[in-house]
This record gives structure tokens, C-alpha cells and sequence, in this order.
């Protein structure tokens, strides 16, 4: 009776050894930067797929890291994915210095036919000063605020001065919503710019030589279009 169960046992392995064979094939054939559908945008060593665009201020990649460092009299400067995206699912981390605005630029643009190719989009706010508005959504470069903090006092709480932060955003049709550290930030509908890249603002800070920093880690995208990036 033993040996029947063995026999049987062996034939059910055997049986299923192509099938496993398969799996791992699949496994080692799969890009290391995707999971599950998510796409890794930052490698954690390089600043591969990324432009720099707008003023002088630096990027590098560093400890897992994309550090930004202000320079004195420069505009806004802007590292920017080379792909487009139009509905996705984007998260994030950041650190930022008290003293420092930022921003995650989203569906966004540079284009020789607007102001000699200044960067302008739709940027979700990075604001560590009093006001609080990290999560709410400006449109760099064009219009200004679209949908501010000052009615969402919850929000404007979520922040939290000096640690790591989360922020997740959803573009989808003309829906833009966004979530600090897990709470509702902001919500609107806007058409004007349906598709452009992803940007890791440093925003100028005049005269200042001191330099102040900014960190992005774990930036992570999921394409919820057809078409995906370009």
C-alpha cells in the first residue's frame, strides 16, 4: 500500500515539473522593475529615463534615493521622466527640508512653442511651511491653483515635518485625486492636459547659497490606459 502511494506521489511530481519549469521560466524572463503591473520609475542606482529640465538646481541618485539640491538664482528645476502618461496610478515617497517647496509634476510638459520650453502641468504640491497644502494640485507654469487645502483641514494635518511621507495619486480621464500618508487630499476635473510626463521639482530659492534638499524614494506607476507610456 505504501509503495502504491509513493508510485503515486512520484507520477503527480513528475507531472507537475514541466508546469513548474514554466512558472520559473516566466519568472526569470520578467523585468526586474515591474510588479504585479507597477513600474518602477527610478532604478534606485541611476537617473536612466530622466531629463533635467529648467533651471540649474541638481539631481543625483543616491542610498536608493533621487536627491534634489537647490542652487542660488535659478528658476525651477524639474527632472523629468523621458516617457508620457496618461491615466495611471502613481506612488511615492519624499523627504523634504522645512525650508523647501516642491512638488511631483504629472501630466506635464516642455514644448519650444511655450515660453521657449519652460516646464508647465499639473504639479502636486510639496509644502512644509505653515501653509500645508502638500497634496493639493497647482498648475505649474499656467493657471496657478487648481484645488488648494484650505476646505480640507484634514489633509493639511496628514503631512509630517521631518520623516518620509507618502503621497498616491490617481489620473484618470479628466479625475485627478491624491492622498497624503493615506488621507484625501485633493479632487478635481480638469481636461486641458490629458497626457504629459512625471517631474521631481526643485523649486528655486533666490540668492540663497546654503543649500537645501529634497528625496524621492520608491517611485512606483500603474498604467490604467490601453496605450501606456510613450
Amino acid at each position: 500500500m505504501h509503495c502504491l502511494r509513493a508510485t503515486a506521489c512520484r507520477r503527480v511530481v513528475l507531472s507537475l515539473a514541466p508546469l513548474m519549469a514554466l512558472l520559473l521560466a516566466s519568472c526569470a524572463a520578467a523585468p526586474a522593475q515591474q510588479h504585479g503591473g507597477w513600474v518602477d520609475l527610478f532604478d534606485g542606482e541611476t537617473l536612466n529615463g530622466w531629463t533635467r529640465r529648467g533651471g540649474q538646481a541638481t539631481y543625483e541618485a543616491r542610498e536608493g534615493c533621487i536627491v534634489g539640491t537647490t542652487a542660488p538664482n535659478q528658476p525651477n528645476t524639474f527632472l523629468c521622466t523621458d516617457a508620457t502618461y496618461a491615466d495611471f496610478e502613481l506612488t511615492l515617497e519624499f523627504l523634504v527640508d522645512a525650508e523647501l517647496n516642491s512638488g511631483v509634476q504629472i501630466r506635464s510638459e516642455s514644448r519650444p512653442d511655450y515660453q521657449s520650453g519652460r516646464v508647465h502641468g499639473y504639479q502636486i504640491e510639496i509644502d512644509p511651511s505653515p501653509r500645508a497644502f502638500t497634496g493639493g494640485v497647482y498648475d505649474e507654469g499656467r493657471r496657478g491653483w487648481l484645488a488648494d487645502l484650505k476646505e480640507n483641514p484634514a489633509a493639511q494635518r496628514a503631512f509630517r515635518q521631518g520623516e518620509w511621507n507618502a503621497l498616491r495619486v490617481v489620473a484618470l480621464g479628466p479625475e485627478i485625486h491624491t492622498w497624503v500618508n493615506g488621507v484625501p487630499a485633493a479632487s478635481l476635473r480638469d481636461e486641458v492636459t490629458p497626457r504629459g510626463f512625471i517631474g521631481l521639482q526643485v523649486h528655486g530659492v533666490g540668492a540663497r547659497a546654503e543649500p537645501l534638499t529634497v528625496r524621492w524614494r520608491n517611485i512606483r506607476l500603474l498604467r490604467l490606459d490601453g496605450d501606456g507610456a510613450r
